[in-house]
């Protein structure tokens, strides 16, 4: 037996805005998603995005309740270059959503910065800071 890593699955408080927050970030939810107690976007290389209600939830794990303070995980999205970085993180920041890192130049060779969904997920963005060298 071995199994298979086949997606990822975030709890959402409010399906609407978790579908336009990712929706933002190139995330191809179906026409209707928002109104769902569940929502699924394939993402590259057979992977899914899988939002849940919290309700939807509790309807199978009764005592579920959210998470209180940081959070554990974030999802690390990778962009075309540095200056993407800085796009739509200040896109996501001027359409409301908390910038939790501003872009900054990461000692380990990435322009880096990171933003929370609306339930405070973290969502990473990241680029390479040069081209790999030629071999």
């Amino acid at each position: 037996m071995t199994p298979r890593f086949d997606a990822i699955g975030l709890v959402v408080s409010d399906m609407a805005a978790s579908v336009t927050f990712y929706r933002r970030l190139g995330f191809a939810f179906p026409e209707g998603s928002e109104n769902e107690p569940h929502a699924e976007a394939q993402l590259p290389g057979g992977l899914r995005l899988l939002l849940d209600t919290e309700r939807t939830v509790r309807s199978f794990l009764p005592e579920w309740r959210p998470p209180t303070g940081g959070g554990r995980h974030s999802l690390a999205l990778r962009c075309e270059g540095p200056a993407e970085v800085d796009t739509v993180y200040e896109e996501l920041v001027n359409a409301g959503y908390h910038g939790e890192l501003k872009p900054w130049d990461a000692f380990w060779g990435q322009r880096y910065a990171s933003v929370h969904d609306p339930d405070g997920n973290g969502v990473d963005l990241f680029a390479p800071l040069a081209a790999p060298p030629a071999e």
